[in-house]
């Protein structure tokens, strides 16, 4: 009985002591936010089923100027999926196999990491899988990069407890040291950073009371935004604003964001009397403890580049928004 005892004692630290090695020899995984490796045989990947894939992968990001797509893809045979390529953050994994599944796995290889494992019996079934997944596919590896991102922008933060806006909404936001205050009145922030020459991202937080049931329905995203862009942010020329491009419909989403309930809202600006434009992503979130609107928001200047990712720095930042 002792002995049995004992054994199960040596096993149990065993189990323990190999289960601490393997999470300490995970090494870094690499890849850029919106990358993404796909681990698919060419036959499969140059046909109908790759298609399908492409249609998910490529999707177009909502509220750009231009079409960009929601990852940058690079594609191998499944039998090479060893060695380097296991360091990716972000893999799908697409085969024929013995069983149907679609399966989430987490931190195997390297850490952080995704992996996402989709498994038909036969080709048919596979496109079918694939077009009844294809909203999650997006969603986890999304939802997986901001997290990393958030991760990477928390290393050096901006001291937000000098910031009368926040304090006085009584809202905590994330902000990375790189963005440099523009304006800061106690119920409207601003703040900017500078990419290269011409090119900016800035942040933008403020309050408003709900007045009607529409600024609760979020009715009025875009007659509100007007006003305040009209009011705090001034074109490069007297008399010139920030409005809601008035050619292009922005897409507005019912959201939770810090447990409550808000909307996204994702379109583009201009500056009334000039020719700047780009992309913005709105979150109006429904505070009804004090009656009001919490808005945070981001957009972007960079004309002639590609702006993806700098929304996409834009969206992990609002969605680190805590209200008191």
């Amino acid at each position: 009985m002792k002995k049995s005892i004992v054994l199960s004692i040596v096993v149990l630290i065993v189990l323990s002591c190999s289960s601490k090695e393997k999470k300490l020899i995970l090494q870094n995984s690499n890849g850029a936010i919106n990358q993404l490796l796909v681990a698919m045989d060419n036959n499969l990947w140059k046909g109908i089923e790759g298609d399908e894939l492409r249609k998910v992968t490529g999707e177009e990001v909502l509220g750009l100027p231009q079409r960009e797509p929601q990852f940058k893809v690079t594609q191998i045979p499944t039998i090479a999926f060893k060695n380097l390529f296991t360091s990716q953050a972000n893999v799908l994994i697409v085969k024929i196999g013995d069983v149907s599944e679609f399966t989430i796995r987490k931190n195997i290889y390297a850490s952080p990491q995704t992996i996402v494992l989709i498994t038909a019996k036969d080709r048919e079934s596979l496109i079918k899988k694939i077009q009844e997944k294809k909203n999650e596919i997006i969603s986890v590896f999304k939802t997986a990069d901001i997290q990393r991102l958030q991760k990477r922008l928390r290393q050096r933060k901006f001291n937000t407890s000098t910031l009368k806006t926040l304090q006085k909404l009584g809202v905590d936001l994330e902000i990375p040291a790189a963005y440099k205050l523009v304006d800061d009145t106690g119920d409207f922030l601003w703040m900017r950073k500078k990419i290269r020459q011409g090119q900016s991202i800035n942040l933008i937080v403020y309050e408003l009371p709900i007045n009607s049931p529409e600024d609760e329905e979020g009715k009025n995203i875009v007659s509100i935004r007007d006003t305040i862009g009209k009011k705090n942010i001034p074109g490069q020329f007297d008399g010139t604003y920030l409005i809601t491009e008035a050619a292009y419909s922005p897409h507005t989403f019912l959201v939770q964001l810090d447990n409550k309930k808000a909307f996204e809202t994702r379109g583009k600006w201009e500056v009334k009397g000039d020719f700047m434009a780009g992309p913005f992503l709105n979150y109006t979130v429904v505070d009804k403890v004090k009656n009001r609107l919490v808005v945070v928001e981001g957009f972007s200047y960079a004309p002639t580049t590609t702006k993806r990712d700098f929304m996409f720095e834009v969206e992990a930042i609002l969605k680190t928004l805590k209200i008191e």
